[in-house]
């Protein structure tokens, strides 16, 4: 505020002393305005009698002259004598002075403007000041008491239109989408549950992996529901200073009860819902303030107050428990990666505005998706609408999907990196190593398509389907998973009898697989014992304070085990490939000459050899 009033009042002053100088300029002989020269009474008379002056136009006691060489000079004369007895008083000729033309003109009167331009305009310009600092002085205090309102989005009743986003634009979040139509049913009509006696949950908290469709799930409640919709982010609550976002969440939730029936969104709850206390230091934090505040409004819900309250997060792991224990978020909503059948019902949906050739077959591209999300499918379908736009395309076709699908995955084509004869055989090498060991170990994925064209910061990739989708892994499949893995190093090996650094990816994912089979899963010698499996993102309080539940004995046992699995499979990788060398060095020298093989060639290729 201050710093804005002085910065007002050296603007003032500044305009203040212009308009002082140039009314000072302004009235000054010669200043502004080109005005002639001014001569005395005496200079006047000798122009007279040298004949020189052609015309005189008095006006009041100024007299203008009109000089023969169009010169024109000014004097002023005796304000009580006439202009006659003027010049004869100093001495004019008075046949030259008949000689010369006179006119006579009013003077304006400009005393009153004069007067009201000195007194009014200061007054004026004074007026205006200390409007400005009264209007700055207002601004700065309702910012300071609107710092601590809610900045939530209102939808509906009085606020923005609610989105224009159902159930129906959700596809296979099935079960998600019949716990929140119960929510939206007890908000229309709340005494269908009130006669048996249910109460409805005070929060819901939507969690699953990032894209997996949390905020557009909340969304369309929102376009359900006819109550009005609060939506805020967990971020929007914290500020600098103590005690803010306290007070956001306090006027959040009073305004959610002003207008009850309603439904209050908090995305990305995880931004103030962390554990308390997991820091190092005090705990008196403005994020923490905020979280009670959060537990406190929960728990001042009455029985007959009809607001929900729906939280999404990505990290349910990092929330404090009293979050989560019933009479606040006691019910979870789970949402995973969409299987087939949901898929293709995304793509559908994502497709519907945009015109899409006879060729398009979504179920073929539902299949090459396993594992994207929601999010992954709307990205994956933009891709593909810019790649037949910049082809100049009216419509898109198949193979703009399904090249999207491989951008989306591995990234662009890097047309720039040109690959050298050497580096482009050793990488059709590696990339039909991984291939031949995936078609020919059992519970492997399909062989869709292998390339040596780079993409991403790789140089080839091979891609792989699974024949069917699962959600439980046994052994075996992870075994065969870090044969094909290490087949691209064991090819290399074969063939040149030494490795190259294309394969530093494949070893760290067999390694992660391996840590996992005998860490996590107990599918090793040591038994079926969990070793503290990974965390990622552990808090800096708990990772000082957190010890391992296994001894240094231990430790150099996982190893082992880790190593042995590794070297097994690589004794294995290797076996193949040599036993099918022939097959390996076809499928290298195809990709040479064709740097792609999809997978009808590829199985000819395998099989017939």
């Amino acid at each position: 505020m201050f710093k804005n009033l002085s910065k007002n009042l050296v603007s003032f002053l500044i305009i203040l002393l212009l308009l002082v100088g140039l009314f000072g300029i302004a009235s000054e002989e010669g200043g502004l305005f080109d005005a002639p020269e001014r001569v005395s009474s005496r200079q006047l008379v000798e122009k007279i009698n040298e004949n020189r002056v052609e015309k005189i136009t008095l006006t009041g006691n100024e007299l203008d002259i009109l000089l023969e060489d169009e010169e024109r000079v000014i004097t002023r004369k005796e304000a009580d004598i006439s202009l006659f007895e003027f010049l004869e008083r100093w001495g004019a000729d008075e046949e030259s002075v008949k000689e010369i033309t006179i006119n006579y003109e009013e003077e304006a009167d400009w005393g009153w403007l004069t007067t009201l331009l000195i007194v009014a305009l200061p007054i004026i310009f004074i007026l205006i000041f200390f409007q400005l600092i009264l209007k700055q002085a207002k601004g700065s205090a309702s910012s300071a008491l609107d710092f601590s309102k809610a900045k939530a989005r209102l939808f509906g009743e009085g606020g923005m239109p609610k989105k224009d986003v159902d159930f129906e634009d959700v596809a296979g979040l099935e079960e998600a989408k019949e716990e929140l139509k119960e929510i939206v049913e007890f908000l229309k009509d709340p005494k269908r549950f009130d006669k048996v006696g249910a109460k409805i949950p005070k929060g819901v908290l939507l969690t699953g992996p990032p894209g997996t469709g949390k905020t557009l799930l909340a969304r369309a409640v929102s376009g359900e529901a006819d109550v009005p919709f609060f939506e805020v982010s967990g971020s929007e609550f914290i500020e600098l200073f103590v005690g803010v976002g306290s007070g956001r969440v306090r006027d959040l939730f009073k305004k959610a009860k002003e207008k009850q029936p309603c439904i209050v969104y908090i995305d990305e709850l995880d931004a103030i819902g962390r554990k308390r206390g997991a820091g190092v230091g005090g705990g008196n934090d403005e994020r923490e303030q905020t979280l009670n505040q959060i537990l406190v409004e929960l728990d001042g819900f009455a029985q007959d107050t009809k607001v929900v309250v729906l939280a999404s997060t990505n990290r349910p792991d990092v929330l404090d428990p009293a979050l989560l224990r019933p009479g606040r978020f006691d019910r979870k909503v789970i949402l995973d990666s969409p299987d087939l059948k949901a898929r293709k019902k995304i793509l559908e949906i994502h497709t519907r505005e945009k015109p899409l050739a006879e060729d398009v077959v979504l179920q073929e591209v539902a299949e090459r998706t396993p594992g994207f999300s929601g999010a992954d499918l709307e990205n994956l379908t933009n891709e593909a609408a810019i790649l037949a736009a910049r082809k100049d395309k009216d419509e898109i076709n198949q193979t703009d999907l399904l090249e999207s699908i491989e951008k989306v995955m591995l990234g662009p084509e890097r047309k720039s990196h040109i690959l050298t004869d050497k580096e482009k055989e050793i990488s059709a090498y590696h990339e039909a190593g991984h291939a031949l060991i995936s078609s020919l170990l059992a519970e492997t994925q399909e062989v869709r398509k292998v390339s040596i064209i780079s993409r991403g910061q790789a140089a080839g990739y091979t891609l792989k389907m699974p024949m069917e989708e699962k959600k439980i892994k046994n052994k075996t499949e992870f075994l065969s998973e870090i044969a094909v893995l290490l087949g691209g190093y064991s090819a290399e090996k074969i063939i040149y009898n030494e490795t190259t650094t294309g394969a530093s990816s494949d070893l760290e994912k067999a390694s992660k697989y391996a840590r996992k089979l005998v860490k996590k899963y107990g599918m090793s010698s040591l038994g079926p014992i969990s070793y503290g499996g990974e965390r990622e993102h552990v808090f800096l309080g708990e990772e000082i304070s957190e010890e391992k539940n296994y001894s240094e004995e231990i430790a150099a046992k996982i190893d082992k085990e880790i190593t042995k699995i590794i070297k097994e499979a690589e004794k294995k990788a290797l076996k193949l490939l040599k036993e099918n060398k022939e097959k390996l060095e076809e499928l290298a020298k195809v990709l040479v000459e064709k740097e792609t093989i999809e997978k009808e060639e590829f199985e000819k290729i395998v099989n017939e050899k």
